[in-house]
């Protein structure tokens, strides 16, 4: 029955090396979201909520970089597969464009109109003001990060994860060491408490795009070349957005949709106590799926590689197996985390955030429904972001990922706590919700084959 994991040494060896330098990359980067909460946590729960409600706005625009890497790399994979270089350069430079011009319109509006969008995330007024100091600094930092994502993002679609992973180990030891002088006050540094934060994320993104700009004037196995890079042909233009735009939009929507979990988590009553339980929570499970995503990435490199060879005979048992592998993985880690939310974690890690006995029973109650979604969300997670959109069909895997958020989850959840006025865990009865219907879209379309397609052919 499950023959097709029977794949032979060479293959899980090579998606060991692609998926653990990913692996380090995405938990260096969750470790530098847990620091962050850490020591902003340290000043008080209003201070951490605050900066939770500020960070949607962050946690939006890296789901729209997100969505042009992953857009750029259903692309780059199969031409990476092809071995055509320039179109790859023409990939990263519409990348580029998009991603700056995004950035720059996002820090502008959180610097010029702080308030009013603070204000549509939380009526707590003990909240908005921290936000806004955090948000109108931090929203520049991703002028820069997003340059840098779609570089390291264009690497890892061509087998060179260990990039990535180099940029964002300096990016994590610079943050921790300015988060340390400016939020407490060291080395003789004022004691800045949250603009402190927000300063310390923005200088290590800076840290982030010197280091790239460096490597790519010394790299030699992939060189960019600005005649192709700036200038893109109409033809990969048209290409990028049909292949690429699906994506972004899909990472939009999905960032926004997740994003109004916490809005309204944020108009229920007792906000202040739910914000820190999940802003907490939320920490442990973004190192909890690490490993997930990095089979989904991995995945999607795959599969675009091995259609972009011409290798479509053997990409369906391949994905096959792949699911399975992240199904299984999201198993084992689930288990274990509704295991140390009943036992360790309230006892050693919840103090450590200075949480009300309150703000601790809705970080375990939250961290128990996480943890049985898990094998779910782990297949969900490769089948679409790995599978779906390595085989070059986004539009069907942005359906699936969306609706199910979109046209049942998100209006239950609504619905459930501030019509009702349930508590927490109805909101996460419509996150449960969401994960059934979108993983039986997924396995139905997954099983029609109608996923494997080559995008780098002429006319595709």
């Amino acid at each position: 029955m499950f023959s097709y994991l029977n794949r032979g040494r060479a293959f899980y060896q090579n998606l060991l090396f692609l998926a653990l330098p990913i692996l380090f990359q995405n938990l260096i980067t969750t470790s530098l979201g847990m620091i962050d909460t850490f020591m902003v946590g340290s000043l008080g729960e209003a201070p951490l909520a605050a900066v939770a409600q500020a960070n949607i706005l962050v946690f939006i625009i890296q789901l729209i970089i997100f969505g042009l890497q992953s857009g750029s790399s259903v692309l780059i994979s199969q031409y990476w597969g092809k071995g055509d270089t320039d179109a790859i350069n023409r990939v990263m430079g519409v990348g580029f464009y998009l991603a700056g011009a995004i950035s720059a319109l996002f820090a502008a509006s959180l610097f010029f109109f702080p308030y009013q969008i603070i204000g549509l995330l939380t009526d707590n007024q003990e909240l908005i003001p921290l936000a806004v100091v955090y948000a109108r600094i931090v929203g520049f930092s991703y002028l820069f990060n997003s340059i840098t994502g779609v570089y390291t993002g264009a690497h890892r679609s061509m087998e060179n994860p260990k990039l990535g992973l180099c940029i964002y180990a300096a990016s994590m030891c610079t943050n921790t060491f300015l988060n340390w002088v400016l939020i407490f006050g060291n080395l003789g540094a004022p004691r800045l408490e949250v603009e402190g934060a927000a300063i310390a994320t923005l200088t290590s993104r800076i840290v982030e795009f010197i280091i790239m700009v460096v490597y790519a004037k010394c790299n030699r196995r992939f060189r960019l070349k600005p005649a192709v890079l700036f200038r893109p042909d109409r033809a990969l233009v048209q290409k990028f957005f049909r292949y690429a735009t699906p994506v972004v939009v899909n990472e939009m929507l999905w960032g926004l949709g997740t994003s109004m979990y916490k809005v309204i988590m944020g108009h229920m009553e007792g906000s202040t106590q739910i914000l820190a339980a999940r802003a907490i929570s939320g920490n442990i499970e973004d190192i909890c799926i690490v490993a997930v995503l990095a089979i989904a990435n991995t995945t999607a490199i795959i599969i675009g590689r091995e259609i972009g060879a011409g290798r479509r005979s053997t990409v369906y048992e391949l994905a096959a197996a792949l699911d399975t592998i992240s199904f299984l993985c999201g198993a084992v880690i689930g288990t274990l985390l509704v295991i140390s939310a009943h036992t360790w974690l309230p006892v050693v890690v919840y103090p450590l955030f200075h949480l009300t006995p309150v703000s601790s029973e809705i970080a375990t109650i939250i961290l128990t429904f996480i943890g049985c979604l898990m094998p779910l969300r782990s297949f969900d997670t490769t089948n679409t972001v790995g599978v779906l959109r390595g085989g070059g069909d986004i539009r069907v895997a942005a359906i699936i990922d969306v609706s199910a958020m979109w046209l049942v989850a998100i209006p239950l959840a609504a619905f459930f706590a501030l019509v009702l006025r349930w508590n927490i865990v109805w909101v996460y009865v419509a996150v449960t919700v969401e994960q059934l219907v979108k993983s039986t879209l997924g396995i139905l379309r997954f099983r029609s084959h109608a996923w494997i397609n080559d995008i780098t052919r002429a006319g595709a």
